[in-house]
């Protein structure tokens, strides 16, 4: 079944569809081989926590979907293990994202909000993505990485062609990686000569000899640290970057709540789970592949085929969310998915919380004029993300000029 015309177009309407009629059915997954795409809430759930779906691709069969192809300096990351080394490598890099860490971010995350607020100045219109939801993540997991200021715009750039490459393009998913890997390179070789006081540099430590890890002898191999520095930054940039501008687009999508936020900004938290819930960042989890045959509601799944779990599927599931395709601020969204669940949970998740909502808190105190200036959302065109090429917008701090 080819269903990516579909899903680009009209995902909710497409998943719904195949919620009651094919709720485990074999599609052709983005590269054009064949996967499994699970739909319903609580296959994708337990599937999600079942140690037999291995993330490792060498379990994967012959002509299967395995998703990005990288060089092996970046593929050794979290995304593709299983236990034991899945565990030893996110041990090592989990107290960066704790939430008494992320809580110690606040402050300067709402610092580098309101400098792009800044420099839109009091009132126009704008792209919000370029503008406001893109920079800001950037800026947060560069400067906890330490990365230099002058190579951030280049790595959007190569994060944009991988999740939606341009097929007038082909090459340019290729040279992306080609250009990550030499940045990555360098990067790592300046800080080693010169280390800060960052997690790169602890990362570096830790794989020299030079830290102990969590004090169980812990160590990187060099892909290892290298292919962690690549998932850290990419996935801390991407999934945050959609979540602010879908969570953006939403509330401006529903005038209503938008309002009933300005009036009371303590509700923020439980809208930044309401919008993950009903326009999450990443419509599936990372593929995985059955250790042994597997049965899912009533579907064999032999081993080693590629299983596809619909995060985005699973959030408006009617028989876990009710009315799922209504925003509701008040809905109780414990247990939705928009961000993982089991042992590959999103490691970043209170960071990328923090970030959106202290985005939304910034931009709605600024501006109590916030409007959208065209018709339409411009989704980018990739399975793999679920967010917006641009986000026009028109500005102002003072309602009388409108």
């Amino acid at each position: 079944m080819d269903l990516q015309g579909e899903l680009l177009e009209h995902p909710h309407s497409v998943y719904a569809r195949l919620r009651d009629t094919a709720p485990v059915c074999r599609i052709t997954g983005t590269d054009g081989t064949p996967a499994w795409l699970v739909t319903r809430y609580d296959d994708v759930r337990a599937a999600l926590a079942d140690p037999r779906m291995s993330l490792d691709k060498s379990r994967a069969g012959e002509g299967g979907y395995r998703g990005l192809s990288l060089p092996p300096a970046l593929d050794a990351n979290l995304l593709n293990m299983d236990p034991p080394d899945h565990t030893r490598i996110r041990r090592l890099v989990s107290r960066a994202f704790t939430p008494r860490r992320t809580e110690q971010l606040r402050t300067p995350i709402r610092a580098t909000a309101d400098r792009l607020l800044d420099a839109l100045g009091e009132a126009g219109t704008a792209d919000l993505v370029a503008a406001y939801a893109a920079p800001l993540p950037i800026v947060v997991i560069c400067d906890l990485l330490g990365v230099p200021e002058d190579r951030r715009l280049d790595f959007r750039t190569w994060t944009d062609a991988l999740i939606a490459p341009d097929p007038e393009r082909p090459r340019a998913a290729g040279e992306a990686v080609v250009a990550m890997l030499g940045f990555f390179t360098e990067l790592m070789a300046h800080k080693r000569s010169s280390p800060g006081d960052d997690l790169l540099s602890d990362l570096i430590a830790v794989r020299d000899g030079n830290g102990n890890g969590d004090g169980n002898g812990d160590r990187l191999s060099e892909d290892e640290l290298m292919s962690l520095a690549f998932l850290i930054l990419f996935a801390g940039y991407e999934n945050t970057v959609q979540l602010i501008g879908n969570a953006i687009h939403t509330l401006l999508e529903h005038p209503e709540q938008l309002a009933r936020l300005r009036d009371d900004p303590s509700g923020l938290p439980a809208a930044v789970e309401e919008i993950a819930r009903y326009e999450g960042p990443a419509p599936l989890a990372i593929r995985r592949f059955p250790t042994e045959d597997v049965t899912i509601a009533g579907v064999t799944v032999p081993a080693g085929e590629t299983v596809l779990l619909s995060l985005s599927a699973a959030n408006r599931d009617p028989d876990r969310f009710p009315r799922p395709d209504l925003l509701d601020l008040d809905r109780d969204t414990s247990g939705h998915l928009a961000l993982g669940h089991g042992i590959h949970y999103c490691l970043g998740a209170p960071l990328a919380r923090a970030e959106t909502e202290i985005a939304l808190t910034a931009l709605l105190e600024r501006y109590p004029v916030l409007e959208a200036a065209a018709s339409a959302p411009r989704w980018r065109p990739s399975l793999r993300a679920r967010g917006l090429t641009e986000l026009p917008v028109r500005y102002d701090t003072e309602p009388a000029r409108s």
